[in-house]
């Protein structure tokens, strides 16, 4: 009987180290299991660029899922559940921070998240802004730079005390912005944004410029240089190499107390910016932006001119031009004339060129 029991307690035993054996076994297939998983979420690749530049943004307001749904969207993620899971992991609902971020090349999730959720190597924000006609368009583009209202900025820029704060009225304001590109810091409010477009105003005027401005000898202002200026890169979109002959010519009829006879002021005031035949009814609206009816410059400028436009107005071609109209060809250059009789015959083989490609308004 005795030796029946210890058999038995000799095999319950047994019985007892192969589950613990067999547990054991599993506990560390699962352990490495787990932890080869573990590394391959936190440490391995997960975005894949495959070499183009990817950025997302993150605007105030956004919530966890908003972000990482953008980033889904971009299409460089290669493993979208684990990207979910370390941001779980790593509490980033509850440290969203707004910025623009650069997806890298061969990111991990840790990177990544770790990015997102400190600010670190956040990017500042960049305002671009060039072939603006009105203020309105204008304001939008500073409302999408920062994130703020269009009607914020319409606002300002309509406002006549706040518009002479920054020494101007609502009209010449827009001459402030020298289209450039501006990094900003992701707290930049309506009114920080329109004192750093003063500050580069200022900046952008330098004494070299302010000295040309004046030499020009005609008592121009810095805004009443760019407003020539905005008729210039209208006149010349496409070369910018002529424009210092445009801006002589404009300069030589400013001299001489000659009407300008723009045709970009009377679109402009027209506010039909389809008019591709600037016709004589055209020619007969009342408006101080009509250069065909009124002499000298316009009160504000029809664009927002390039740097190479203002500079053209301070670095003009001296030359007796006095007339310019496109050329017959289409090249985008123009003909130039001394004369009036000769710019009747330049204009009479544009006007038929135009007919005949069927261009009547």
């Amino acid at each position: 009987m005795a030796t029946s029991r210890i058999e038995e307690y000799k095999a319950a035993a047994d019985r007892r180290r192969k589950r613990f054996a067999y547990l054991t076994g599993i506990f560390g297939l699962l352990l490495i299991t787990f932890s080869y998983y573990f590394y391959q979420v936190f440490f391995e690749a997960n975005i894949d660029t495959k070499g183009r530049p990817t950025y997302v943004t993150v605007r105030p307001g956004y919530s966890a899922k908003q972000v990482l749904d953008s980033i889904d969207a971009s299409g460089v993620v290669v493993d979208r559940l684990s990207l979910h899971f370390v941001a779980r992991l790593m509490k980033y609902q509850e440290l969203v921070k707004p910025g623009r971020y650069e997806l890298k090349n061969g990111y991990t999730n840790r990177q990544l998240i770790g990015d997102l959720r400190t600010g670190r190597n956040r990017l500042p924000l960049r305002l671009t802004f060039q072939s603006l006609r009105l203020r309105q368009d204008l304001a939008k583009r500073l409302g999408q730079a920062i994130d703020a209202p269009a009607a914020k900025f319409d606002s300002l820029l309509s406002s006549p005390a706040y518009t002479k704060s920054l020494g101007f009225d609502t009209l010449s304001v827009l001459t402030m912005f020298i289209p450039n590109t501006y990094d900003l810091a992701w707290n930049t409010s309506a009114d920080n944004l329109m004192q750093r477009m003063k500050k580069e105003y200022e900046k952008f005027w330098t004494p070299a410029r302010d000295a040309r401005r004046q030499a020009l000898g005609l008592n121009l202002s810095r805004a009443q240089v760019s407003v020539l200026a905005s008729i210039v890169e209208a006149e010349q979109q496409q070369h910018a190499d002529e424009r210092p002959r445009v801006a002589g010519v404009y300069l030589n009829r400013l001299k001489r107390g000659m009407k300008l006879q723009a045709d970009p002021t009377v679109v402009f005031a027209n506010q039909d910016f389809t008019i591709k035949r600037v016709l004589n009814k055209h020619l007969t609206l009342d408006s101080p932006y009509n250069t065909y009816k009124y002499t000298g410059l316009p009160p504000g400028p029809i664009n927002l001119p390039s740097i190479a436009s203002i500079d053209a107005v301070l670095n003009p071609e001296e030359h007796d031009y006095l007339y310019f109209c496109a050329k017959e060809d289409f090249s985008g250059y123009h003909a130039f004339a001394r004369n009036e009789q000769e710019h009747l015959v330049n204009a009479r083989r544009y006007q038929a060129a135009l007919s005949r490609a069927g261009i009547m308004k």
